[in-house]
């Protein structure tokens, strides 16, 4: 499997969708985030309304030695409606032939001839496993990617697939807020299969900015006390909390702003003791493990 930073730098607010970086901002970003070994990077066919993927390679292409020293990740499988694709309403589409297609859009907007990773955004309902797996040995073949996986696949979703394709990683909702993945069989899938998750929003999209969450309290406070003892911010605790789990999640934080990244490196290096971890999880549930 590829060696991945963690954090991932999710990128899906740097272009229209958030702040809109210009080229020399993409840059810039690009550059900063690997001055602190964040070199992994995260996209989505669909970001910015199907147009950040080719804003960030413009980026790429002032400095093209880059490439080989980053990591790309890319989504493909939705289909929104916006004024630059023709759908008639947001929809799923895993059949082979779009699968490809998007491939080549998404390494045409890079500037690049390979992905490291191409992922499935999203369960489809008319998903047909061999029709993806058709797709995917058709791109590892020519050298289009590298690896697979899946996002927002539950065990179940995934254990079709990969009966006919191997599943190398699967991007889950996962935080303080979102613990499902930690009961639901997903995590638990994950060590069983060789699966390394990747975390989405794992600081809760924002928790911190939400004092009317009805958990923010709860939250805010136990994680206060366990940064002054760890020497360290909330935030790293936060995401600490997921790097504790023996499945090696990695998050993928989707930040504008380099601090937010730098935060969640720094929680690589804080291990929570486990009676620490589990006050956490109690100020997420509001009451104690059975």
């Amino acid at each position: 499997m590829i060696q991945f930073s963690s954090p991932i730098a999710g990128c899906m607010r740097w272009g229209k969708w958030g702040a809109n970086f210009s080229t020399t901002e993409y840059l810039n970003m690009i550059e900063v985030c690997m001055q602190h070994g964040i070199t992994s990077f995260d996209h989505a066919d669909i970001y910015g309304d199907y147009t950040t993927e080719e804003e960030f390679g413009n980026a790429l292409k002032l400095r093209p030695e880059l490439r080989l020293q980053i990591q790309l990740i890319s989504k493909c499988g939705i289909q929104m409606v916006t004024s630059n694709k023709s759908h008639q309403i947001k929809s799923y589409n895993t059949s082979k032939k779009h699968i490809i297609q998007s491939t080549e859009n998404s390494l045409k907007n890079f500037g690049t001839d390979y992905l490291d990773v191409l992922l499935i955004h999203r369960p489809d309902p008319l998903l047909h496993p061999e029709e993806v797996a058709d797709a995917i040995a058709h791109l590892k073949q020519q050298g289009k990617i590298k690896h697979f996986g899946v996002s927002n696949f539950l065990p179940h979703q995934v254990n079709v697939l990969n009966k006919f394709v191997k599943i190398e990683y699967n991007q889950i909702e996962i935080s303080i807020l979102r613990l499902n993945s930690f009961l639901d069989g997903s995590l638990d899938n994950c060590m069983e299969h060789n699966i390394i998750p990747m975390a989405w929003a794992p600081l809760g999209g924002g928790i911190l900015n939400d004092d009317a969450h009805p958990r923010f309290r709860s939250i805010t406070t136990i994680a206060a006390e366990l940064a002054e003892k760890y020497g360290s911010g909330i935030n790293e605790i936060l995401v600490a909390f997921l790097t504790a789990h023996p499945s090696k999640i990695i998050p993928i934080v989707g930040t504008t702003k380099l601090e937010r990244l730098l935060q969640a490196k720094q929680a690589t290096t804080i291990q929570l003791a486990r009676e620490d971890w589990f006050k956490l999880w109690i100020a997420s549930t509001g009451e104690d493990v059975p």
